[in-house]
């Protein structure tokens, strides 16, 4: 068996410190600091190709193996199909998620390239124990867990991913399962969701 987390980036620089591809605020640099010290260790490590991710891995106390454009590219497609900001209104996002993928089209393209990326990433690392860190983002997450878990308990995942927050999973024989959502309990939220 092995274990694979996914983490959104954490907290970035807003208005004009911001600066091309958004790199950490001071803020986010602490709890990713925060974070680090509760995980790993991880066999590989892999990030997306913007900057945010790579600080993440790095200031959470990791070095990385690989920058995947797949784990940061959102298409256009997406974007039209499923807008930039409002997952978070909707009532229950994954279940909204796992819709759009079932249905085929740019949101289950994404999820099935999340789903590649990872399980190359799985393979990479030793059956008995290893384990992988993926450091990717908001919308990109998401589709790619209701992808590998398709008969999950959406509606009892919570919210989208806030900075920081991401998932934790067992992959053995091909698939995914034993699901565990790790939640920023400083935000209120339920962290013991299951899949």
């Amino acid at each position: 068996m092995r274990t694979i987390e996914i983490r959104r980036h954490c907290l970035t620089k807003k208005g004009e410190g911001r600066g091309r591809g958004s790199h950490l605020s001071a803020e986010g640099v602490v709890q990713a600091r925060r974070i680090g010290t509760g995980i790993g260790p991880f066999g590989l490590v892999l990030a997306s190709h913007i900057p945010r991710t790579l600080e993440t891995a790095v200031a959470m106390g990791f070095a990385v193996d690989e920058l995947a454009e797949a784990l940061g590219e959102i298409p256009l497609a997406v974007w039209d199909e499923i807008g930039h900001q409002e997952r978070w209104a909707w009532e229950d996002p994954f279940v909204r998620f796992a819709e759009f993928v079932r249905r085929g089209g740019p949101t289950a393209e994404l999820g099935a390239r999340q789903r590649e990326v990872w399980v190359r990433a799985l393979e990479a690392v030793p059956d008995n124990g290893g384990s992988v860190l993926i450091v990717s983002h908001g919308r990109v997450i998401e589709s790619g867990l209701v992808t590998c878990l398709p008969d999950g308990d959406f509606a009892a995942w919570g919210g989208p991913f806030h900075h920081g927050e991401g998932a934790r999973m067992d992959y053995a024989d091909g698939r995914f399962f034993n699901l565990r959502l790790l939640r920023d309990e400083r935000r209120g939220e339920d962290s013991g969701a299951r899949g």
